[in-house]
């Protein structure tokens, strides 16, 4: 008999501990109440979580371009589409050869943020992908002009476009070389592995 009393007071209070804010049942909760606990002592500090733009800058230099997209794509789910992001969308969507989804992400990210030089850049190179050269010429002059001409890789895709379009017999086949894109990493720009559309 005494089995029967305690097994019903467990399930009465299992039953009560779902239905209050804090029971057991809303595990939301759970991680509200306990937010405001401080780690033990000596516990290290996260400075810098690993976001989906950091996963999918790394999926990129790996050549995983399919996973990086999935990896910006989180991100901007996350943290909303922000030129970072959108720029991000758009470069692995270039380097996936859809150039017009990487041309329209990349114009909305320079419409979020019109000084921001890596989806300048990666704009520029898509529309030397897709032969609009006097535009992609004027897109690199202003990346080159937001950076104050101080990233190797912008200077280069510039002197490239202008080599191109002085050369009245140009044709793909004799294409200088492939055009650099850039993103944004700490503070700094940062290459990207050059295009190979073509």
């Amino acid at each position: 008999m005494k089995t029967a009393y305690t097994q019903i007071w467990l399930v009465g209070l299992l039953m009560l501990g779902a239905c209050s804010p804090l029971g057991l049942g809303n595990s939301h909760s759970l991680v509200e109440h306990h937010k405001g606990i401080k780690a033990p002592k000596g516990t290290p500090k996260v400075t810098e979580a690993v976001d989906g733009l950091i996963v999918g800058h790394r999926l990129m230099a790996a050549g995983e371009y399919e996973l990086a997209l999935k990896a910006y794509q989180r991100a901007a789910s996350e943290q909303g589409l922000t030129a970072d992001t959108l720029s991000a969308m758009g470069s692995a969507n270039l380097r996936l050869g859809r150039l017009k989804q990487s041309e329209e992400l990349l114009r909305l990210a320079v419409a979020k943020d019109d000084r921001f030089v890596p989806a300048w850049n990666n704009l520029g190179v898509v529309l030397q992908n897709r032969g609009e050269y006097g535009e992609a010429k004027r897109v690199f002059q202003l990346a080159y002009g937001l950076d104050n001409g101080n990233s190797e890789e912008i200077r280069a895709n510039l002197t490239k476009m202008i080599a191109i379009l002085e050369n009245s017999g140009y044709s793909s086949d004799n294409e200088p070389k492939k055009f650099e894109l850039v993103r944004r990493g700490n503070g700094r720009y940062l290459l990207l592995q050059t295009p190979n559309l073509k």
